[in-house]
C-alpha cells in the first residue's frame, strides 16, 4: 500500500477535491512543486495552472485548474486555497480562448478602460487554463 497525505483543494464557492493522495505537482511561486507524504511544513502563494493529484488505485492523475492562491502543508495535510478553482473535466477550451483573446486585446490597446495590471492577470490565467486543457488531451 502506497503512502498517502489528505488534500483539500477549495475555492471561494466549494471544495472542488478532498481525499487522500499519493503526491500532489502545483504550480507555486518560484516553479512546479511536488509534494509527498512526510513533506515538511510549508506555506506558498501559487499560480495559475495545474494541480496534479496522484489519487491511490487509480491510474489516470486528478487535474484541477486554479487561478492562484495559497499553499499550506502540515503533517499530514495538504490544503490548496484557490482563488479560483475547476475540475479538469469542467475546463472550457472556447471560454479560455475568448478570455486570452480579450485579455491581449485590451493589452494591445493603450486606451482602454481596463487596467493593464487586470489585463496581464487575465491573460495569465487564460493561458494557464489553455495549458491544463493540453495537459488533459495529452493522457
Amino acid at each position: 500500500m502506497a503512502l498517502t497525505v489528505h488534500v483539500d483543494v477549495v475555492s471561494a464557492e466549494e471544495s472542488i477535491f478532498s481525499g487522500l493522495a499519493e503526491f500532489v505537482v502545483l504550480p507555486g511561486e518560484a516553479g512546479e512543486l511536488g509534494i509527498l507524504p512526510g513533506h515538511m511544513p510549508l506555506m506558498t502563494r501559487i499560480k495559475p495552472g495545474a494541480v496534479r493529484l496522484k489519487l491511490p488505485n487509480q491510474e489516470q492523475e486528478e487535474l484541477i485548474f486554479v487561478a492562484g492562491g495559497v499553499l499550506e502543508v502540515q503533517p499530514g495535510l495538504v490544503t490548496v486555497l484557490a482563488d479560483t478553482a475547476i475540475r479538469g473535466k469542467d475546463l472550457d477550451e472556447a471560454k479560455a480562448s475568448d478570455a486570452k483573446k480579450k485579455a491581449e486585446e485590451a493589452m494591445a490597446n493603450k486606451s482602454a478602460d481596463m487596467d493593464f495590471a487586470r489585463a496581464q492577470a487575465e491573460l495569465a490565467e487564460a493561458v494557464a487554463q489553455l495549458a491544463a486543457i493540453q495537459k488533459l488531451r495529452r493522457r
